[in-house]
């Protein structure tokens, strides 16, 4: 094994804890639980991480005094790091980086949120969250920008007067992602819809639906960085990382902008898989930041699997659901399984790397793409994994 195979970066644990409508603990209490159980999985002792990389959600409380509350000592990397739903992919980014060069050799990165309260709705909780309602924003907020929804329901709006893009396309999404739910146990919703299910639930900000909207979830995720060498002696088969990007458009709410046109995708995807050496051709499953059903639409024509305007046609095929070509979101994505922001998508990737998903197991998993977005297609990451090491 060469120096530069040893040092690859690759995912050796995985923890997820209970999700969902779980009560009665922080979020700092979730994140603990994540990388314990990250830990274990990858048979680490907490002693032997040296690096903690961690992210809270929408409501505050997982940073830096992590580290005291894990007992962790004389860390060599330590950061609380912040772009929203693409932070996951940052982070493990950030880590493969660290371990590839030293700096580190075995890197936990950590999400976890609670925003979910008894008696209390989803839409209360997030209502404004990140959103400022005081000068310029004010004006935004008086017309309706109180929320993401109105947001993407514009960006949505744009691409269907654009394209042609209808409704009826975003709801096979949806449709897709439940079906793959209905194998997940972990998934919070498992019953089959149909597009008359999703025409029929109540429209959010339109054209957006309520089957178009992620769902709100409790919870924690995390993985382990480390490298090929390292993992070669640990307990579960690992992950290795082939490429990785970024891309940050910060598109401004004025008609100059791409928003709903493009996204960071474009960017972010045709540079990770250009590190990986393999093209959108080779990929075998992709695990997609789905906040919106929009999402998924944007990011796929984004990343090359259709062209721009078509990824409503592509969608509506069949394409995307259990038999079709391109498996995408097999858990069931945030739209059913649970939404912890990208390590949702990040945290399907791995398990189907590993052959583990079970009943959902796709047959052919050797190139898994990961994407994470944040803000209204403001930042962008992708990741490229793989059960082999580059060739």
């Amino acid at each position: 094994m060469t120096t530069d195979t040893a040092r690859g970066p690759v995912i050796a644990g995985l923890g997820i804890t209970e999700t969902g409508k779980v009560y009665g603990r922080s979020a700092a209490d979730f994140a603990a639980d994540a990388v314990r159980r990250a830990a274990d999985d990858a048979g680490l002792a907490l002693s032997d991480i040296d690096g903690l990389l961690t992210s809270s959600g929408v409501m505050p409380g997982v940073g830096l005094s992590l580290q005291t509350e894990l007992g962790l000592r004389d860390l060599r990397l330590l950061s609380e790091m912040q772009a929203y739903g693409s932070t996951a992919g940052g982070m493990v980014q950030y880590a493969a980086m660290a371990v590839r060069a030293g700096m580190a050799e075995a890197v936990a990165c950590v999400f976890a949120d609670a925003p979910l309260k008894e008696k209390t709705s989803a839409g209360a909780l997030y209502s404004g969250a990140g959103l400022g309602t005081s000068g310029w924003m004010g004006l935004t907020a008086a017309a309706g920008m109180i929320s993401a929804t109105p947001q993407y329901a514009v960006a949505a709006r744009r691409h269907m007067d654009t394209y042609g893009t209808t409704s009826e396309q975003l709801a096979h999404i949806a449709v897709a992602q439940r079906a793959w739910a209905g194998m997940n146990p972990r998934a919070q919703f498992r019953e089959p819809i149909t597009v008359e299910d999703h025409q029929a639930s109540r429209l959010i900000a339109e054209p957006l639906h309520l089957l178009d909207c992620c769902l709100v979830s409790n919870g924690g995720v995390a993985v382990i960085v480390t490298t090929a060498e390292r993992a070669a002696h640990l307990r579960k088969p690992p992950v290795h990382l082939l490429g990785w990007a970024q891309a940050h458009p910060g598109y401004p709410m004025n008609r100059d902008s791409d928003l709903g046109l493009v996204s960071g995708a474009a960017q972010a995807g045709p540079a990770a898989l250009k590190m990986a050496g393999v093209t959108v051709e080779d990929i075998d499953v992709a695990e997609l930041y789905d906040c919106y059903t929009f999402t998924v639409l944007l990011t796929l024509e984004d990343y090359g699997f259709c062209a721009k305007g078509e990824g409503g046609a592509f969608a509506a095929s069949g394409a995307l659901a259990p038999g079709g070509s391109l498996p995408v979101n097999t858990g069931g994505g945030q739209l059913s399984s649970y939404y912890l922001w990208g390590m949702t998508p990040l945290s399907e990737a791995v398990i189907q790397a590993r052959g583990e998903a079970g009943e959902r197991q796709v047959p052919r998993h050797d190139v898994v793409l990961v994407s994470g977005n944040g803000g209204c297609f403001a930042h962008h990451s992708t990741l490229v994994l793989s059960p082999h090491a580059r060739a």
